[in-house]
């Protein structure tokens, strides 16, 4: 015996909704940016702003035109963002460029060791470095 499945939307129709998002290709269109962070879009770069559809054209002569505007964040992002966040360090990045470590707060309790402690520290340092700066 066996089982008919049977749903009321098409398998297609199920395929085009992901997660609430509905997908759609504009082929054959000009796209015009007005961006403030670099001259020409960077392939593989995430830009946040507004994307415009200026014309409808029903015609299969002309292409659809679509404006794309760069919008500015808010706010410049963290002053000095965490590059690194270990269990005994984090290393921040200034706005000059350089790197500083950051010792985390530690618990000195009965079980503590220093040599363990220096130790992890080195550990996390050669790691942050190594990820950030390179051999």
């Amino acid at each position: 015996m066996t089982k008919r499945i049977t749903t009321p939307t098409t398998p297609a129709a199920n395929n085009n909704k992901e997660k609430g998002w509905n997908r759609n290709t504009a082929l054959g269109v000009d796209l015009k940016t007005l961006l403030s962070s670099d001259r020409v879009m960077i392939p593989a770069k995430e830009y946040r702003g507004v994307l415009r559809r200026d014309t409808e054209i029903d015609d299969f002569y002309f292409d659809e035109h679509y404006s794309f505007i760069e919008t500015v964040p808010q706010s410049g992002g963290k002053r000095n963002p965490r590059v690194f966040d270990g269990e005994f360090i984090t290393v921040t990045r200034w706005d000059d460029g350089s790197l500083h470590p950051n010792f985390k707060p530690t618990r000195m309790g009965s079980d503590f060791s220093v040599d363990g402690y220096a130790i992890g520290v080195m550990d996390e340092l050669r790691q942050a470095l190594e990820g950030l700066v390179g051999k």
